[in-house]
C-alpha cells in the first residue's frame, strides 16, 4: 500500500486522503489491509517509495472507456482475481463512468496488475486473455470481457478458467482457437509486465491501485477499492 503522501498536488489533499482511507475502512470487509486493497508482500517493494510522476502516459493503445480526451481520466491497475478490483469495478467504477463519462468529464482507463504471489496462474493468464480479446474484438470487446469477467468470477484464484473463459469468448462472438493462439503466443507477456512495472514504480503496492490525472497533469492516488462517494469527492477536487 503506497502510504507516500507526499506526491499529492494539492493542499488539501492529505485531509482528503484521510477520508478515502477512513471511509474505505467501513465500506469494505475480509482480510486485506485498511485501504480494502489486494497487497504484495514483497520486501524489495516495500523499500521503493514509488512517484506519481513516472505514470505512463495514457495512448490510444490503452484500453480506455469514455472519451481519451477527456480532462480527468482514472488509470486503474487491477488484477481479474482481486475481489477488491471486482467490488471496485462494479460498485464504484460503473457508476462514475454513468455519472461523469456520458459527459466526457471522466475516462477510465484499465491497466494489468496480475499479482503472482496472491494468485499464481490464473491472474496472468486472465489479463494475457483480455489483451487477446482486445486485439482481436477491439476496445468494446475488452470492456465487455472485463464487465463479463467481473460479473462471473468468485475472485482469489477460485475461477474456473476453463470454464468461464470459453464462455464468455463465446458469448463475444470471438473465435476461442484465436484467442488461445494469441495467449500461447505470449505476445502480450512484456506489455503485461510493463503495466506491473509501471503500477510498483508510482507506488502501487496492491489492488486496485489508481491514479486520478488532470488535464493540467495533477496527479492523485486512489488506493484500494474506494465506494463511489469517496472517488466523486476526489473527481470535485481534481477538477478545481
Amino acid at each position: 500500500m503506497n502510504k507516500n503522501l507526499e506526491s499529492w498536488k494539492t493542499p488539501g489533499a492529505v485531509v482528503i486522503a484521510g477520508v478515502l482511507i477512513a471511509v474505505a475502512v467501513i465500506f469494505s470487509g475480509g482480510p486485506k489491509d485498511s485501504t480494502g486493497t489486494q497487497q504484495v508482500n514483497n520486501a524489495q517493494q516495500e523499500q521503493q517509495t514509488g512517484s506519481l510522476d513516472k505514470v505512463a502516459k495514457v495512448t490510444k493503445n490503452d484500453h480506455i472507456r469514455g472519451d481519451i480526451k477527456a480532462p480527468i481520466k482514472i488509470i486503474e491497475y487491477s488484477d481479474f482475481e482481486c475481489p477488491f478490483c471486482k467490488r471496485f469495478h462494479e460498485d464504484t467504477m460503473q457508476k462514475v463512468m454513468e455519472e461523469y463519462g456520458e459527459s466526457g468529464q471522466v475516462a477510465w482507463v484499465f491497466r494489468q496488475f496480475p499479482l503472482d504471489q496472491l494468485h499464481p496462474v490464473k491472474a496472468k493468464l486472465e489479463a494475457a486473455t483480455s489483451e487477446c480479446v482486445a486485439e482481436i474484438g477491439g476496445n468494446d470487446a475488452f470492456w465487455a470481457f472485463a464487465d463479463r469477467f467481473f460479473e462471473l468470477t468468485p475472485s482469489n484464484n477460485r475461477t474456473d478458467v476453463d470454464t468461464v473463459l470459453p464462455q464468455i469468448i463465446s458469448e463475444l462472438g470471438l473465435s476461442q482457437s484465436a484467442i488461445d493462439e494469441c495467449v500461447a503466443s505470449g505476445k502480450f507477456d512484456q506489455h503485461i509486465q510493463d503495466d506491473i512495472d509501471n503500477a510498483i514504480a508510482t507506488g502501487g503496492r496492491g489492488t486496485p491501485w489508481s491514479i486520478v490525472v488532470t488535464e493540467d497533469g495533477k496527479q492523485f492516488p486512489l488506493n484500494g477499492a474506494q465506494p463511489f462517494a469517496a472517488v466523486q469527492s476526489l473527481i470535485d477536487i481534481a477538477s478545481k
